[in-house]
């Protein structure tokens, strides 16, 4: 056996043990079954027909007519020209969803601490403790993907940074070029913002210690490295991003004209997102301690407390029989915190939470600091609305740019979810090594139990002081029963706290018997593994277990047709479906795994779309629901499900006698309240600027235009009009990719009605296409291709130079 081979043998053991635990932990994927995700099941429900149009004809559209009237598919898993990077990140995922997250939470980790100088065993059991992080299981369980998945890349993202600044300049280069660019394909720019602000804070920390040091240029020579490999990554992820960026324009997240609400106040117009919507999700004070006992808050929304709760015995006396008590136990409202809703808690874990503090005695350097202030940095800002501490949230949204882009102020809490495992295993490198005295070692022990341990100790002794583990949920709810909710809380808080102590003093009396020199590193590593993984594992699988899991065909077909989608179907035509039954409700994806539907499930849909939902659609206008060629309404009568055949819906196109001018975009939503589409267009003219007031057409019986064929990235109409008109098409504008052709010549065409297309058609007969032809796409694969060929050149010499380094030693 080569010494090479010797070298990198642990590392594969390493990574065999992750997929072992990977697939072990989600073992029902090795009878073939799959994840139930409830955020998959609407994603699957938005791109069916995407996917069904690429295995019909071979093609990717850019755009889908299935949800919210037609939107981009830039957000809906759109495959772009040239994206090796993506490919590289599939062959990265091999092991069955979600087990593939799971392993590259592992690797991602193990990767940052080998970077840092750490052996493979404590390495690996860092990966432990960051990849079976409760949150981090969570998200996997409701179906937050991609969430996830750049998740799993930041910590190979940081140690591709860290090898540069250890000038490992090649080796730092290339693995932050690979790494950044797996981060962007995740798709998922909340989480890579945020990894922004912990780059951010270990950059401010290595300058200060180079400053110190007298070693600026080194810095500085890191620094440009660093700054050409980002560039390479946004290069490979060209498309994607162009594409986003010239979309976010458009959505939710970018900037909107209006300065009137739906009850007719008024409003900021703001750039972003409102900020209530941000800060929704805010952290509570007290919440802070759910990282070290899990149930400090009660846990998720509904916990499963079982019959020898005090909740299970009122419902009893209630009058409820023990069938019905019991599964009412199944969903006791448990959850006491002020946030909407709540999975579980972010439990980080008793064990790695007390390394952590050991860490905060025992480590010292520029690490600690960076550790240290990137878990400060995300809790504060985790805390979102909640006071005292609101104003720093404040002045992110105001004056950070993009901050205000993104929602659930709670989820930058990954950054202390990737900090406080790296402190806790630096805890027991510098505890191994002789930096520091036997002596000191027990007084950082000590220090660590009083703090953890008393911690536990206070709260058992005083919550009742405390807290009064009531719930704003509670109101309406009868006395007696909110009685014995309070007390099924406090038995768990009782009961979490408990285990928390224990695993402390296991977790302390481990490390005493170290010192003592009753057990050896190995062992302590062993031990310390066990601990982590009973405190997680058996926590986790509380919220995620096999129980998820169900055939692979209903997570495939998550959606059956019912009497009113087999009855809609028949119509093989161009036009929309409106899902007012209760499962369309519960379910708002589905009408579009089946029809053109004016409802999905998308965190960022078209601006304006969305602001004709709320102003319009919401409250059923008939003018509105007419112009979108609503064609069907799926309703329910006593529990039955029937299709509404809509005979007003004003079809694929049609001629107008009058397009209006209005002054703003605050007058044209406004005029669809009475507006007779039919008859009538209006427009806004600051973007055009080519029309009087009011131009008023001849429309006669005779004149006419017609779709004669459709798909979702083109439309083919036939016009026959005696005199020179304007169409209002029942298709939503969208300025960056359709394109309108008259008689194959390239013709403008406006935006009218807020949302619709519009546009002159000369007498005659005439054939007019609208054609998706997104120049983003064109030109993002271009730089993807120069990029990826740059880099693989780069990768080449990288090779050779280290080979030729080698062989001189």
């Amino acid at each position: 056996m080569s010494f090479s081979f010797k070298r990198v043998l642990p590392h594969i053991l390493v990574l065999l043990g992750f997929v072992i635990l990977s697939l072990a932990y989600f073992s029902p994927v090795l009878q073939g079954k799959k994840i139930f995700q409830s955020d998959i099941m609407h994603y699957i429900g938005m791109a069916q027909q995407q996917k069904d149009f690429a295995q019909s004809t071979g093609e990717e559209t850019y755009w889908t007519n299935s949800a919210f009237g037609g939107m981009p598919t830039y957000q809906l898993g759109a495959q772009y020209p040239n994206n090796y990077i993506k490919k590289l990140d599939l062959s990265l995922r091999f092991l069955p969803r979600p087990a593939d997250y799971l392993f590259l939470y592992f690797i991602g980790f193990y990767m940052l601490l080998i970077s840092l100088k750490v052996d493979f065993k404590l390495s690996a059991l860092g990966a432990l403790a960051f990849g079976f992080s409760t949150y981090l299981i969570i998200i996997l369980g409701v179906g937050h993907n991609a969430k996830a998945h750049a998740i799993a890349y930041m910590p190979m993202v940081l140690a591709g940074i860290i090898l540069t600044f250890r000038k490992k300049y090649v080796l730092g280069f290339l693995l932050t070029v690979v790494a950044l660019g797996l981060e962007i394909v995740a798709n998922h720019p909340q989480m890579t913002y945020y990894l922004l602000f912990l780059v951010i804070i270990l950059g401010v920390v290595y300058l200060i210690d180079a400053y110190k040091k007298q070693v600026l240029p080194h810095f500085f020579k890191s620094v440009g490295l660093l700054t050409v490999a980002a560039l390479l990554a946004v290069g490979l992820n060209a498309t994607n991003l162009m594409a986003t960026q010239e979309y976010a324009k458009e959505s939710t997240r970018g900037k909107s004209e209006l300065t009137i609400n739906p009850d007719g106040s008024s409003k900021e117009a703001t750039s972003g997102l409102d900020k209530d919507y941000i800060t929704e999700y805010s952290y509570g004070l007290a919440e802070t301690f759910n990282l070290f006992i899990p149930r400090f808050m009660g846990g998720g929304n509904t916990e499963d407390i079982g019959k020898d709760s005090e909740t299970y015995k009122t419902y009893v006396s209630m009058g409820a029989s023990p069938i019905e008590a019991l599964e009412l136990s199944k969903n006791a409202p448990m959850y006491w915190g002020n946030q909407p809703i709540v999975e579980a808690p972010a439990y980080v874990g008793a064990v790695i939470l007390f390394l952590f503090v050991l860490g905060l005695f025992l480590v010292k350097g520029r690490l600690k600091w960076w550790l240290v202030a990137g878990s400060i940095f995300s809790l504060l800002l985790s805390y979102g609305k909640t006071e005292p501490f609101s104003f720093i949230t404040n002045f992110f949204i105001d004056y950070v740019p993009l901050y205000d882009k993104f929602r659930a102020v709670t989820s930058i809490q990954v950054l202390l979810e990737l900090c406080i495992p790296v402190l806790g295993i630096f805890a027991l490198v510098r505890l191994f090594n002789d930096f520091e005295k036997e002596e000191q070692k027990l007084k950082a022990l000590k220090y660590t139990v009083a703090i953890t341990g008393g911690l536990c100790l206070i709260f058992l002794l005083f919550k009742s002081v405390f807290f009064d583990f009531e719930s704003l949920r509670d109101q309406g709810i009868p006395e007696m029963l909110v009685d014995a909710l309070i007390e099924d809380r406090k038995a768990l808080f009782n009961t979490d706290t408990i285990r928390s102590l224990v695993l402390v003093l296991l977790s302390a009396g481990t490390i005493y018997f170290f010192l003592k020199k009753k057990l050896s590193e190995n062992l302590v590593v062993v031990v310390f593994a066990v601990l982590i993984l009973f405190d997680l594992v058996s926590f986790n699988r509380n919220y995620v277990n096999n129980d998820n899991f169900v055939s692979a065909l209903k997570v495939d077909r998550p959606y059956q047709p019912n009497a009113a989608d087999k009855e809609i179907l028949k119509d093989k035509g161009h036009y929309r479906v409106l899902d007012m039954s209760t499962q369309g409700q519960r379910q708002p994806a589905r009408a579009a795994y089946f029809h053109n539907s004016l409802f999905g499930y998308h965190a960022a849909k078209l601006g304006r779309y969305n602001d004709l939902m709320e102003f319009h659609i919401y409250n059923n206008n008939i003018n509105v629901l007419n112009m979108l060629n609503t064609k069907y309404i799926i309703a329910e009568d006593q529990g039955q499900i029937f299709p509404y055949d809509n005979p007003d819906a004003n079809g694929n196109a049609w001629f107008v006698s009058e397009l209006e001018e209005l002054p703003n975009a605050n007058e044209e939503i406004k005029a669809l309240g009475t507006l007779d589409t039919k008859q009538k267009a209006v427009t806004t003219m600051s973007d055009y600027g080519s029309y009087p007031e009011i131009s008023t057409f001849k429309v006669d019986s005779t004149a006419s235009i017609n779709l004669k064929e459709h798909k979702p990235n083109y439309l083919k109409y036939k016009s026959n009009n005696a005199n020179n008109g304007f169409a209002v098409f029942s298709e939503i504008y969208y300025k960056d990719g359709w394109n309108a052709y008259i008689d194959g010549n390239l013709k403008p065409h406006i935006r009218v009605n807020y949302v619709l297309r519009g546009m002159e058609i000369p007498a005659g007969k005439h054939t007019i296409e609208f054609k998706f032809e997104p120049q983003v796409v064109e030109t993002g694969s271009k730089i993807a291709l120069a990029s990826s060929a740059i880099f693989g050149v780069l990768l080449l010499l990288g090779v050779f130079f280290q080979f030729k380094k080698k062989k001189e030693v």
